[in-house]
């Protein structure tokens, strides 16, 4: 094929039959087809050296295979919004290969080689103290000590069964029943269950899949001792939902 070559850029879209991508790329109508297929072997993988240009319209008929490495991109009949459509004849090359992930060796390491790594993101936090690396002075640790037993002895003292309010900093008071006292798996410490009167809880007595009490759902909700005060305190409808809660 030969015609008139012009400077104007043309857009087309481009595919390939060993992945499913689709590109958008504009290419000046001067270039040649040899340096097109370059330009493609970074796009698609396939090397230039074994490939197949097909021309396809904008309905997906085929215009013409662009079979002359030596013409220019705009000596055949491409215009906007047309596709290139890029066949690898490389023998064993299979349509989707390059994007089967479970055949990417992936990189393994064990626990002990690990932990001798140098450059690791573990090693970088023990040398600098970060994290669970972090060294706590002995004042620090008698006062979380301290903390611990204060909690301890707030939660001892509240009966399962008992009137309650909550009141949670920065939300009004809610009030219902305790239900529950004592650690959990989805945080340390200790935690009061609550049955509320009305639904402003965030879930039914449970806490990522296990079962602390049994309540509607949304009736339910857990918080520190602190902020539990018992009392009689009548059914009321008091207040919305906190984010300090579980």
């Amino acid at each position: 094929m030969s015609g008139v070559i012009t400077a104007s850029i043309v857009t087309v879209q481009i595919t390939s039959n060993i992945t499913s991508l689709v590109s958008e790329k504009r290419y000046g109508k001067d270039i040649t087809i040899a340096a097109l297929k370059g330009k493609l072997e970074l796009i698609t993988g396939c090397s230039s050296a074994n490939v197949d240009l097909q021309l396809f319209d904008k309905d997906g008929k085929l215009v013409g295979v662009m079979d002359n490495d030596e013409a220019m991109l705009g000596s055949y009949p491409v215009d906007d919004n047309m596709r290139i459509h890029v066949i690898d004849r490389t023998p064993g090359v299979k349509p989707g290969q390059f994007e089967d992930v479970s055949k990417v060796e992936k990189f393994e390491i064990s626990e002990e080689e690990y932990s001798q790594k140098a450059d690791s993101v573990r090693a970088f936090k023990m040398r600098n103290k970060l994290g669970r690396f972090k060294e706590v002075s002995p004042e620090e640790e008698e006062l979380q000590k301290q903390q611990e037993r204060q909690e301890q002895k707030d939660a001892e003292a509240i009966p399962v069964g008992s009137r309650c309010e909550v009141k949670v900093a920065g939300a009004p008071p809610k009030r219902g029943e305790v239900m529950f006292v004592g650690t959990t798996d989805f945080k340390p410490g200790y935690w009061v269950g609550i049955k509320y009167d009305e639904p402003l809880g965030k879930n039914d007595g449970s806490v990522a899949g296990k079962r602390y009490f049994q309540c509607p759902p949304k009736y339910g909700g857990f918080v520190r001792p602190k902020d539990v005060e018992i009392g009689d305190f009548p059914e009321d409808d008091l207040g919305l939902g906190d984010d300090d809660e579980m």
